[in-house]
Parts: structure tokens; C-alpha cells; sequence
């Protein structure tokens, strides 16, 4: 099982900007269906998309986050770095490098080297 898409509200004023940040982590702009993208604009990577919701007032959660596997990291978050974007080294636990950066609508962004391997059950 894997997750699909995970949707993100953001004002349509932060669009353009949006899209642009995913194209930095390898997303591209792909058409919703119907009447779909009359309410979001759609950015997709291999089988998983982040659906950006139109909202006059968005909620940004402050430390909920979606999480990205890059295998260029380093290449990627130097680009996030060029274009502007705070990046944060984090802890390596699965010993591979991550960090968090924020989009230009303030969503909490992970950028992973490499998933971490299957883990314990509890």
C-alpha cells in the first residue's frame, strides 16, 4: 500500500510560487479531471501528487509535514537553498541525510536521501 496524493490548501495569490517549489523536488503540473482544477492545481512525481486546494484562508499546520524522497539530495537541497528557501539539516536517523524547508505558502517540507527501511512493528 502507498499513499497517492496529499492535499496542501493554499491561496491562489502562492500558485505559481507553489508549483515552482515542487518543481524543485521533481513535481510537475499535470491537469486535474473535470471540474477538479476549477478548485486545485495538481503537481505529480512518479505515482504521487500533492494537490494544492484553492483557499481564501489556508490551513497551515505548524509542524504536520509531508515528506519527499530525493535521491539527489544534495543537488535539491542546494536548489532550494539558490532559490531562496531556508533549508534545516536534520538528525539522520535512517543514515541517510534529511532536512526541512518550507513551501512558499508555509507548508513544512521533509527531504529525504532515502526512505527508511521497513520498521519494527509495535
Amino acid at each position: 500500500m502507498t499513499i497517492h496524493h496529499v492535499s496542501l490548501e493554499t491561496r491562489r495569490g502562492d500558485l505559481d510560487a507553489e508549483v515552482a517549489f515542487w518543481a524543485l523536488l521533481g513535481f510537475a503540473q499535470v491537469q486535474p479531471p473535470g471540474e477538479l482544477g476549477e478548485r486545485s492545481t495538481w503537481v505529480q512525481s512518479g505515482g504521487t501528487q500533492i494537490h494544492l486546494l484553492h483557499a481564501d484562508e489556508p490551513v497551515v499546520a505548524p509542524d504536520g509535514h509531508v515528506a519527499v524522497v530525493c535521491p539527489a539530495f544534495e543537488e535539491t537541497t542546494e536548489a532550494l537553498r539558490e532559490a531562496g528557501f531556508a533549508v534545516e539539516a536534520r538528525t539522520p536517523y535512517w543514515g541517510a541525510p534529511r532536512a526541512f524547508t518550507r513551501s512558499p505558502g508555509g507548508h513544512k517540507v521533509e527531504v529525504m536521501a532515502a526512505p527508511p527501511g521497513e520498521l519494527p512493528r509495535v
